[in-house]
């Protein structure tokens, strides 16, 4: 007979066993009867025995691991792993079913190797997002929208000893002394964590998976995300090195979109990237990738974002891809468009293309330089080219809503012209309807794609003629 049989018949490992059971009852009437109630009671001693044979079993295997087994190499390592998970159920004479092991075992290699309970949510692909708030509520989002799903964590310890196991191989630590830290998973999927006295729920973890296969641009038309039209130009705007920030929500797949927009880099020119968290999946063979470090537990040793992107420019770039602009490296980033290095690409929080102006002003300023708003917004009028805003709808599709070029200064004002304006058309089924279309206007700047051999065909931007 089975543990999980022998908790339910009461042969727990408290050794209770169950009351008599009543004469039956009338079927009617079964659903209302003590017996029933009787029946149900277990379920908590139930998983209490599973977890406590699991942590036993796994407090064994880990005493028994040889400490200088190369972990990196899974398929070994779950091998031996499973060989003496068996030769430890027939010492100690645990009788399980077929599920039950299986189970048992999985979980044990998860904690042994993985993350955990995450693993099994890190492997579906249907899951774009993992939000851990504290040990008993893990939310997930498929397809845009959150559930609530069935996985949890025994404890906050529990939750605290996953993150560690994410954040310690990155040379980074979270405590106490330092309860916030942005890290990465091996595939690069970004990882936040705060932990109490910040977070009052417990620990909390946000991980925004990536996918295995990195997106391509047929991927995002064929998802509704933009047009052909719209992808096509922005193909030729990176080939033509315009320098493009990408404008948009938390959320709403900006990174996704930088990823896309720097596989049109030729293979023949130097890409360097700066992030803070490493993110990226550029498949360039010349690619030199940066990532910030933050203070250490004496409060030495930052390298900032803005450290990073001032020592790009002397290591020869061709292109620099910042993962986002948050604060004073801003100014450097448009120096940098402005000096040489053109068809540069970013990405940055803003609700709109006229809002991205403004906090490229803000951030601007966080630089600490006393400068007149007008010297700035001619850096950003002679730096940026375009800005393509991406956005995330109500009904969690994620799509690009306006690709905007920067034309120039009139007065005090920067001049800003939509080359392609989504259209909402309507609902059905709960879905948006809509399309990125044409405005009709010719971009300034097509003589720069020109220069770089491509020609675009004119209904891309809406006219029925040559220009």
């Amino acid at each position: 007979m089975s543990l999980l049989k022998r908790i339910e018949k009461g042969i727990g490992q408290t050794g209770n066993t169950r009351e008599p059971s009543k004469p039956s009852q009338p079927t009617s009437n079964r659903s209302k009867s003590p017996e029933t109630q009787i029946r149900r009671a277990p379920t908590s001693t139930q998983k209490d025995a599973f977890k406590e044979l699991k942590e036993r079993i796994q407090d064994k295997l880990v005493a028994e691991l040889d400490p200088a087994m190369d972990i990196s190499r899974t398929d070994e390592v779950r091998r031996t792993i499973q060989d003496m998970y068996e030769q430890i159920l027939t010492q100690e004479n645990i009788i399980l079913s077929r599920s039950e092991r299986e189970r048992l075992f999985e979980g044990i290699v998860a904690e042994i190797l993985g993350f955990g309970p995450l693993e099994t949510l890190l492997s579906d692909e249907a899951v774009s997002e993992i939000m851990v708030n504290g040990p008993e509520k893990v939310f997930i989002e498929r397809k845009g929208k959150l559930t609530l799903s069935r996985v949890n964590f025994e404890n906050n310890e529990h939750v605290m000893k996953v993150i560690d196991r994410i954040v310690s191989p990155l040379g980074r630590r979270i405590d106490e002394s330092s309860p916030m830290v942005d890290a990465r998973l091996p595939d690069g999927s970004r990882v936040n964590a705060i932990i109490p006295p910040l977070a009052l729920n417990g620990p909390t973890l946000t991980i925004r998976k990536f996918e295995k296969d990195p997106l391509t641009i047929d991927d995002l038309v064929r998802f509704g995300s933009m047009s052909n039209e719209t992808a096509e130009f922005l193909r030729a705007c990176v080939i033509g090195r315009l320098n493009i920030v990408v404008s948009g929500g938390t959320g709403s797949g900006k990174t996704t979109l930088l990823n896309v927009l720097s596989s049109f880099i030729p293979e023949d020119e130097r890409i360097i990237t700066v992030e803070n968290a490493a993110e990226l999946q550029l498949r360039q063979e010349h690619v030199v990738t940066l990532e910030s470090r933050p203070a250490n537990i004496e409060g030495k040793g930052e390298v900032s974002i803005q450290d990073l992107v001032i020592n790009t420019l002397r290591m020869r770039p061709d292109r620099v891809v910042v993962g986002e602009c948050r604060g004073g490296e801003t100014l450097d980033m448009l120096q940098a468009m402005n000096t040489g290095h053109d068809g540069s690409l970013t990405t940055a929080h803003a609700n709109s293309p006229r809002d991205m102006l403004s906090r490229l002003e803000t951030m601007c300023l966080m630089a600490g330089m006393d400068l007149p708003v007008r010297a700035i917004r001619e850096q950003i009028a002679s730096a940026v080219d375009l800005i393509v805003q991406q956005s995330r709808l109500r009904d969690g599709s994620r799509k690009v809503i306006n690709v905007t070029e920067i034309q120039g200064m009139e007065g005090d004002v920067v001049v800003m012209s939509d080359i392609f304006v989504f259209e909402q058309q309507g609902m059905e089924n709960g879905k948006i309807i809509g399309r990125l279309k044409p405005t009709g206007i010719r971009p300034k700047f097509y003589e720069r794609i020109e220069a770089a051999g491509i020609s675009l065909p004119p209904n891309i931007f809406g006219a029925s003629g040559r220009f």
